[in-house]
């Protein structure tokens, strides 16, 4: 059975030989620094539980003062102020904090990011990865040649983007740094350390920045995924372990999930904002925002929501920061007009509701101007969970399969992902999550070529070298007889691959 954390991330479990299973406008420039916080007043109810919320103003300094004297007469206590994007992180016990800070002059949204109260959470291990063993290493060292790391022989992924050949010609540049929104990253793996940037590293849990050392890795017990994601990007070509897309760049860790893997709406936002103030140019977000896989913006909560997040992403872009995202790993078709929604809210009770994407969007991937990922098996066909919609889907990159569905050619041996776990370890993975960074390590090394190239140049780059990738025969990905999937949409562009899959050669040649 999935467990629920591992919903929150775009990663899959994949048993060998079994079915796939779930698991994991217009914004002025400046300085959004965070504010100190203030003391709330006794005055209203506080006989609620304590739940945490963005209140979303006009931007600016004097706006938000303003508001932030509503926030404490209306029962709530500023955790964290973003002025220059007028997104303000609050606690409350008020239950009616939300319809009252609504009401204050100077709100334009406002919405709780939670469902369960705020209370402390254990650490618990989701077990998604599988790790490489021993024996495994030593077979695939014996098979690397002149110039592979010793476990690159396993990684089909690599050459299916190109990035071997590209790597010939550049690993990329040291100046180029490229964030890893998610569970944490363990900068003390001998894959990760040579490229690690502690400058732009952070924990944003609780919505502001901590910036205790090693307060960005993950903790015992916690998700492997952001390691992981983390040495697609940007592992060392050192002699050592795996290979990454971009193995010259530099690498960051944004901490955004708590220790029982929710991925809230103040944690993200604080995310995006550091990247775009600690000269990041590139952020990987392998994950949804929770508690709502979709964000229906007729809904006061909700709607905050996506409004703050998207504040966030445009602020992190307009600095120079290409946000890159994962599709997700329902199958389902994004462009539809309707999807069933069983999942929501994942941090208390769910309900069945019916969607309409257009309108209730998956944040962040679903967020204008951030580019939304797709993921490919071994024989570059859209991977079973993948999903995708045209018009959706921005490009596609290798993401990994079950082997029953897409198995690798020799001598790698397993359809998933190889990469870095937490430890020094080495594992497999499979999700859009591992799409996402192949996406990122590739603008990555488009931004080491261009070094002065604006995020909408990157982007632009990035889906003119994609390698057009045609929809195919029907996607019977099982072979049953039946369709799993319709791919609309031409050669050109459609709704499984986008543009095409990224190309790492294109990157550094062009």
């Amino acid at each position: 059975m999935a467990h629920l954390a591992s919903r929150r991330t775009r990663v899959l479990t994949l048993p060998v030989g079994l079915a796939l299973t779930a698991s994991l406008g217009f914004l002025p420039t400046g300085t959004a620094a965070a504010a100190p916080a203030d003391q709330a007043v006794a005055a209203v109810p506080a006989d609620g539980p304590t739940l945490s919320y963005v209140v979303n103003t006009r931007a600016g300094h004097g706006t938000v003062k303003q508001v932030r004297k509503a926030i404490s007469a209306a029962g709530g206590t500023v955790v964290t102020s973003y002025d220059t994007i007028g997104v303000i992180v609050v606690h409350s016990q008020n239950p009616d904090f939300g319809a009252t800070i609504r009401k204050a002059r100077g709100v334009q949204s406002a919405g709780a990011t939670r469902t369960d109260p705020i209370v402390p959470q254990a650490t618990k291990d989701i077990g998604v990865e599988q790790p490489l063993t021993a024996g495994q290493a030593r077979e695939a060292s014996n098979d690397a040649v002149a110039g592979q790391d010793p476990l690159e022989p396993l990684q089909w992924d690599l050459p299916a983007i190109k990035a071997d050949k590209a790597h010939k010609k550049s690993l990329g540049s040291s100046k180029v740094t490229v964030a890893v929104i998610d569970t944490g990253v363990d900068d003390t793996h001998p894959d990760l350390a040579p490229n690690f940037d502690r400058e732009a590293s952070v924990n944003c849990v609780s919505g502001a920045p901590d910036t205790t050392d090693g307060a960005w890795r993950p903790a015992a017990g916690e998700s492997p995924h952001g390691t992981h994601v983390a040495g697609t990007i940007a592992a060392a070509k050192n002699g050592t372990g795996v290979t990454g897309v971009a193995p010259g760049v530099m690498v960051s860790g944004i901490k955004v999930s708590t220790p029982a893997g929710f991925f809230y709406t103040e944690a993200v936002v604080c995310g995006f904002v550091w990247a775009a103030e600690h000269g990041v140019d590139v952020t990987n977000n392998s994950y949804y925002t929770d508690p709502w896989l979709f964000n229906c913006k007729n809904d006061p909560d909700q709607g905050a929501l996506v409004e703050a997040v998207t504040r966030a992403t445009r602020y992190a872009e307009r600095k120079g920061v290409v946000n890159v995202a994962a599709a997700g790993n329902s199958d389902h078709d994004l462009a539809l007009d309707a999807i069933e929604d069983s999942t929501s809210p994942n941090d208390t009770t769910p309900v069945t509701r019916t969607v309409d994407p257009s309108a209730c969007p998956d944040i962040p991937t679903m967020v204008p101007g951030v580019v939304t990922v797709a993921a490919t098996g071994a024989k570059n066909l859209k991977s079973s969970y993948s999903n995708y919609g045209l018009g959706v889907i921005d490009v596609a990159a290798p993401g990994g399969d079950s082997t029953r569905y897409q198995a690798p050619e020799a001598p790698a041996d397993n359809g998933l992902i190889l990469s870095t776990l937490p430890g020094g370890g080495f594992g497999y993975m499979a999700g859009t999550s591992m799409a996402s960074p192949h996406v990122a390590g590739v603008a990555a090394l488009i931004k080491s070529t261009h070094p002065y190239a604006s995020a909408g140049l990157v982007k632009t780059l990035l889906t003119h070298q994609a390698d057009a990738t045609a929809c195919g025969a029907p996607y019977d990905i099982d072979k049953d007889g039946t369709v799993d999937a319709v791919c609309q949409g031409g050669t050109q562009y459609n709704g499984f691959y986008g543009a095409g899959v990224v190309d790492a050669l294109d990157a550094v040649r062009r």
